[in-house]
């Protein structure tokens, strides 16, 4: 009888898909089985006996669906508003559920044992190197479902609280990191090779670019700082001036001569500075105070959310359009990926391995929080949360059952009166 109602009504309006649909045409059926007991009440006594059976069909299909309504609005809400005893069932014991949830994942799916034997049968890689080499299967519904999962996930996560926790634990690293021997051996390494002469040609044409920029200053320090006879005698301007074309002439001599003795003594401090960021607790020491001071300004933490925002929104852009994703060489270098995972078998092995391995050690290390994360999600939810989300999941059914109810109330109606009338 459910599915007949089902397939009749479907073919009736398919446009309504929806639990608000379905609810209409079962209050509409109640309405017009109380509307058909009027009519055959008020023609049973004068007409043919087809009409008792009318009335009887009618009047128990509206006992019937009462009673289904009653049911399952008590499942929601307290009918009609009035407290009945056990009633609003659901969001009365959703802690309950909640607890009972959790427990149903945690022996059924979130135990190493299950994860280990469900893994044992899945073949990971090959699955991901046919996704990954044919474009065409990651259309359709499951690039759609899992683009709107993944974008669903990143959008209802607190943006603040995520962010912090990202920005929190790359500034745990970056503190964490030991950056003076880091420096010196590639400091080391860029002098090894000669990288290290851009960088100096690089300072001496800053020093040159500052010296022109600064002239007038220098020029008024030897002026405040010579005597009255100096000033007086104009030897101050001509010390100044010698002061500057000297300076110039030393940096032209610097960037035109690669065998310069002050740039062999700036590549002697630099290979010194290279062994003291390796070697010398006192400069490390200074290092890592220089790069906490950093760490610690706020311009850092504005630079740091940016960083983060930007992270954001290209996670969102890419899987709001994953066809844009997999276009280009990103897309091109995926999809050889997924052609060498399914040549490989030695890499398939390795990558199934890994991954059983990764999906127990997760289970056994976050099996508990994922459960306790489920319970304290449900007892959070305030009542009316849970019953629209458990009433939106159950959906149409609701409803069907009480058009059944209506259906089989009435079969059942129209029985009974046929065995009174035999007896």
């Amino acid at each position: 009888m459910g599915l007949f109602a089902r397939a009749a009504l479907d073919r009736f309006n398919p446009a309504q898909g929806g639990a608000r649909g379905m609810r209409i045409v079962a209050t509409g059926l109640l309405v017009a089985m109380a509307a058909i007991y009027l009519l055959a009440r008020s023609q049973e006594m004068s007409g043919p006996a087809a009409w008792g059976y009318v009335r009887a069909f009618a009047e128990a299909a509206m006992v019937g669906g009462l009673a289904d309504w009653f049911a399952v609005t008590a499942l929601f809400r307290h009918p009609l508003g009035l407290p009945v005893p056990h009633t609003a069932i659901i969001p009365r014991n959703k802690d309950r559920i909640g607890d009972t949830l959790a427990m149903f994942l945690r022996d059924n799916f979130l135990t190493p044992a299950v994860v280990a034997r469900r893994m044992r049968h899945v073949d990971v890689a090959a699955a991901a190197g046919r996704f990954l080499a044919q474009p065409s299967m990651g259309q359709g519904r499951l690039r759609e479902g899992a683009s709107r999962l993944v974008a669903s996930i990143v959008e209802s996560l607190d943006d603040e609280r995520l962010g912090g926790m990202v920005k929190g634990a790359v500034v745990m690293r970056l503190k964490a990191l030991d950056v003076a021997p880091l420096l010196g051996q590639a400091l080391r390494a860029a002098i090894a090779e000669d990288r290290h002469l851009p960088m100096l040609d690089g300072i001496i044409v800053w020093a040159g670019r500052t010296l022109e920029a600064n002239e007038a200053m220098i020029r008024d320090m030897v002026h405040k700082r010579a005597g009255a006879i100096m000033r007086w005698t104009g030897l101050d301007e001509r010390l100044a001036n010698a002061i500057v074309d000297g300076l110039h002439k030393l940096l032209t001599e610097m960037a035109e001569d690669p065998g310069h003795p002050l740039r062999a003594k700036a590549e002697e401090g630099l290979a010194t500075l290279a062994l003291d960021l390796q070697h010398d607790p006192d400069m490390q020491a200074r290092v890592a105070r220089f790069k906490d001071e950093i760490i610690a300004n706020p311009a850092v933490a504005t630079w740091m959310d940016g960083l983060w925002q930007q992270a954001r929104a290209s996670l969102l852009r890419a899987v709001r359009d994953p066809q844009a994703a997999m276009a280009g060489r990103f897309g091109e270098a995926l999809r050889q990926l997924g052609e060498t995972l399914q040549r490989d078998v030695e890499l398939r092995r390795t990558i199934n391995q890994f991954a059983r391995r990764a999906s127990v050690g997760a289970v056994a290390a976050y099996g508990d929080s994922i459960v306790r994360l489920v319970s304290d999600t449900v007892r959070g939810w305030d009542a009316r949360t849970v019953t629209d989300r458990l009433e939106a999941a159950v959906g149409r059914d609701l409803q069907y059952i009480r058009i059944n109810g209506t259906v089989v109330g009435g079969l059942v109606g129209v029985g009974i009166h046929a065995a009174n009338a035999w007896l």
